[in-house]
């Protein structure tokens, strides 16, 4: 099996920060080039999950943007997303497996390394560790666990592994030195003047440390 190749900016499009409507906010972001993103609501109705569900993957699949739900396997099988994300809260990874499908994307969250090894030995398609930095958009957020925590769990899986928490443009490329594929972001995305702008500034900053470790 080819190993997952997850692009290098992963946004989380969460419903409880945005100032704009998300539809909006997805398609200038998918327009910046961001190719992965997630949405996040957490006070929706089932209902509401689904429609906004299916009104992103609608937008999103079609030209290419890797799209996944955060927590429930269920609305993102029946909306056409292409994953879920589960926290450790949330249906196990073999669980959401059975929801969605071998076709699709689980992800999985993780705070230690016990965490991450019972992780690496499912099923996930990518693993998620957090938070690297102090973070603000979690009302109580699991302990810090810095870079170190990142080369430690890149020596125990050849799983894509997403880093989030925290991460910040002049962070960003840090992180993926320390062994992260991929770096999530929240909040220095959407409460940017300019989301967009922001997160092509992401692309550039990760395509040019990119470069200059290959040259």
């Amino acid at each position: 099996m080819n190993r997952l190749v997850l692009p290098r900016l992963y946004v989380i499009l969460d419903a409880a920060l945005l100032t704009i409507p998300e539809i909006e906010c997805a398609q200038k972001l998918a327009d910046a080039g961001v190719r992965l993103l997630q949405y996040r609501n957490k006070t929706a109705s089932s209902r509401q999950l689904f429609e906004s569900a299916s009104r992103l993957s609608a937008l999103l699949i079609p030209p290419g943007v890797s799209f996944v739900v955060n927590d429930r396997a269920d609305v993102a099988a029946l909306s056409g997303a292409g994953g879920v994300h589960v926290g450790q809260e949330d249906l196990s990874v073999q669980a959401a497996r059975c929801v969605i499908g071998s076709d699709k994307w689980v992800g999985v969250s993780t705070h230690n390394l016990e965490q991450f090894e019972r992780a690496a030995a499912t099923s996930a398609d990518y693993i998620a560790v957090g938070p690297v930095f102090s973070t603000s958009t979690k009302t109580n957020p699991d302990p810090v666990i810095g870079l170190n925590f990142i080369s430690k769990a890149r020596a125990l899986t050849s799983k894509p592994i997403v880093a989030i928490g925290g991460i910040t443009l002049d962070r960003a490329a840090e992180v993926i030195r320390a062994g992260a594929d991929s770096v999530a972001v929240i909040s220095d995305i959407l409460f940017a003047p300019d989301p967009a702008k922001r997160a092509r500034q992401f692309i550039d900053l990760l395509e040019a440390a990119d470069h200059a470790a290959v040259v």
